[in-house]
C-alpha cells in the first residue's frame, strides 16, 4: 500500500509540474514554407485562389480522397467555405473560409478544425513573380494550442511536423501546375 501511495504522489507530481511548465510555455506558432513554379504568376495565382484545388496538392486532403467536402457560395472569392470529413484520423474534420484577397496576389483564409482535435488557424499564400514566367509561392500558418494543450510543444514538434507536411504539399502544387 505504502508502494502505491507513493507512486500516486510521484504521479501527481509529474502532473502538477507539467501543468505549470505550460504555464510559460508558448501558446502560437507560426509555419511558412516557399517554393518557385514555373509558370506566371496569374495562372499559379488562379489556381491556388480556389481552396477546391487543395484536394490535388495538399498532402492532408490527399490521404483520404473519399472524403466529404461541402461547399458554400463561390470559390476563389471572399466569403467561400469549404468544409471536409473524413474517419481518417489524419484528415478529421474542418472548414476553411476565405477572408480575403488581393487579386493576383495573396489569399487569407481562417481554418477551424473540428476532429480529431480542436483548433483555429489563420493561413495564407501569395504569389510573387520572379521573372522568366516564374512564381515564388509562400505558404503561411498562424495558430495557437491552449492551455493545457500547449504543453505538448515541449514534447513534440509541432511546426516542424506541420512544415514537413506543407513542404511535401507545395512540391505537389509545383508538379502539378508544371504538368
Amino acid at each position: 500500500m505504502r508502494i502505491f501511495k507513493k507512486i500516486l504522489i510521484i504521479i501527481a507530481i509529474v502532473i502538477a509540474a507539467l501543468l505549470v511548465i505550460g504555464l510559460f510555455t508558448k501558446k502560437e506558432y507560426t509555419v511558412s514554407r516557399e517554393i518557385t513554379i514555373n509558370k506566371p504568376k496569374q495562372e499559379v495565382f488562379d489556381y491556388i485562389k480556389h481552396l477546391k484545388n487543395q484536394q490535388y496538392f495538399n498532402t492532408w486532403a490527399l490521404k483520404d480522397p473519399n472524403a466529404k467536402h461541402e461547399e458554400r457560395g463561390t470559390d476563389g472569392t471572399v466569403g467561400f467555405v469549404f468544409t471536409w470529413k473524413s474517419e481518417n484520423n489524419d484528415v478529421g474534420e474542418g472548414i476553411q473560409e476565405i477572408k480575403s484577397i488581393r487579386e493576383g496576389e495573396r489569399i487569407d483564409y481562417d481554418i477551424q478544425f473540428i476532429e480529431p482535435f480542436s483548433g483555429q488557424a489563420k493561413c495564407f499564400m501569395s504569389s510573387d513573380d520572379t521573372g522568366n514566367n516564374q512564381t515564388h509561392v509562400q505558404w503561411g500558418f498562424d495558430s495557437r494550442m491552449k492551455y493545457p494543450m500547449n504543453i505538448m510543444m515541449i514534447f513534440i514538434d509541432i511546426p516542424g511536423m506541420l512544415g514537413k507536411e506543407m513542404d511535401k504539399s507545395l512540391v505537389n502544387l509545383k508538379n502539378t501546375l508544371e504538368k
